[in-house]
């Protein structure tokens, strides 16, 4: 977490210099959703292939071009849709990462939301991704919904991938009257940490876990103690160093007089 935040936090400054735009900042208490709030704000939560993109006067206005594969929350029409704000990444040409997401991780998002725009901007043609969007401000097509560092578009590359197996039970929670929310959730956490031992399950358990607990710290209150972390670390390493600089001091000089001597009695 803290590689990350720090490389937003440069990444934004450098970008903020050139083209104020790009790099994003946040009100202050933003907190970054959970995966809960994420599903009860979303108007669709649609799982989707990336086909392709319409492009724009600028590369600001290109936008993603999705196939619609499963709506899990809301209702969408046959065919493409098209994602605004949002577009193909294209590795080879120098303009992205062709990263895909880590199947288990469940609690932050695909690394590109730390840089720049601080939401994932690009996506690999042909990746499978589960979206949670909102109407375009103009009605023609959807964007991201979510804000800042949430998880609003990650790929899924199975049916059986964890996220899609929590993003369907936080959708069914998110549903249901909030008096009964909670006890949705717990019987489900309940079940799983019942099971055997299984890694997976105890990821998506772990996540759920996250969801009891409430809303997530503001993101003040996130980089004020990641980068307490951060100092404490270095001057860990700074004391190490300091250490060693101090046995190296302690260690005599070689004595050219004496290894001349080796030599000789050889």
């Amino acid at each position: 977490m803290i590689y990350r935040i720090l490389t937003a936090l440069a990444v934004a400054a450098s970008f903020s210099m050139a083209t104020p735009a790009i790099a994003c900042s946040v009100v202050p208490g933003y907190r970054v959703p959970t995966n809960l709030e994420l599903a009860e704000k979303a108007e669709l939560v649609l799982l989707g292939r990336v086909v392709g993109e319409v492009e724009g006067a600028e590369l600001r206005d290109r936008r993603l071009l999705v196939e619609p594969q499963v709506a899990i929350k809301g209702e969408v029409s046959d065919g493409p849709i098209v994602i605004a704000g949002v577009r193909l990444d294209q590795p080879l040409a120098g303009g992205g990462s062709g990263l895909l997401s880590n199947p288990y991780e469940l609690a932050e998002a695909h690394p590109d939301s730390f840089l720049g725009a601080c939401i994932r901007r690009i996506f690999p043609r042909g990746t499978t991704v589960l979206f949670f969007l909102e109407r375009a401000s103009d009605g023609e097509g959807w964007r991201p919904s979510g804000g800042p560092f949430s998880r609003w578009a990650e790929d899924v590359l199975s049916e059986d991938a964890p996220w899609l197996t929590l993003t369907q039970l936080y959708v069914a929670a998110a549903a249901a009257p909030e008096s009964r929310r909670r006890a949705m959730l717990e019987a489900e956490f309940a079940g799983l940490v019942a099971l055997p031992a299984d890694p997976v399950v105890q990821l998506i358990a772990a996540d759920i876990a996250r969801q009891l607990a409430g809303p997530n710290e503001t993101w003040a209150e996130v980089m004020a103690r990641e980068m307490e972390a951060y100092r404490e670390t270095r001057e860990a390493v700074d004391a190490v160093k300091d250490a060693m600089d101090d046995v190296a001091e302690d260690i005599p000089e070689p004595d050219p007089a004496r290894a001349h001597a080796m030599e000789d009695g050889r």
